[in-house]
């Protein structure tokens, strides 16, 4: 029997997204974050993990979701994302995070092939846990042009 695909389902707002597991090395409770001069709006700043600075971006700005104060269940999920220059270690800002699962069926359905002006590059596919429609995001194209600023920051 194959292994099945495992993710890291994390929220922002009402939606869920997920995180190939095998992507994420750590789940971090909110912590201090020092701010860097002009950097771009969803890129927060800088965190220490175990004496290696890890920049820290907002998950709901990245994708244009409004922003939002920090919760108890905020969270920052520290992940590797590989940008043009190679793996760069980052830690994303949630909502919360949920579990570590599989997702109902091992087949992510595409996004939806809407040609007005939206890009759904950034979406590896759609699948569902427990009938819930499930985003599971492409780190690597969410992220890698900002890895790739962060990674110069760090």
């Amino acid at each position: 029997m194959a292994e099945r695909s495992q993710y890291v389902t994390l929220g922002v707002g009402e939606e869920m997204f997920a995180a190939p597991v095998s992507r994420v090395q750590e789940i971090l409770d909110m912590r201090p974050i020092a701010r860097l001069p002009r950097a771009p709006e969803n890129l927060l700043g800088m965190i220490d993990v175990r004496g290696q600075g890890v920049p820290v971006l907002d998950l709901r700005l990245t994708l244009d979701m409004a922003e939002a104060a920090d919760t108890e269940n905020t969270r920052i999920v520290v992940l590797s994302v590989t940008g043009s220059t190679g793996e760069v270690i980052l830690g994303l800002r949630a909502d919360r995070v949920f579990e570590v699962t599989v997702l109902d069926s091992d087949e992510l359905g595409p996004p939806p092939a809407i040609k007005a002006g939206w890009s759904g590059h950034c979406i590896e596919g759609i699948g569902r846990r427990n009938g819930r429609f499930v985003t599971v995001l492409n780190l690597d194209r969410l992220l890698g042009e900002v890895a790739d600023l962060a990674g110069q920051a760090a």
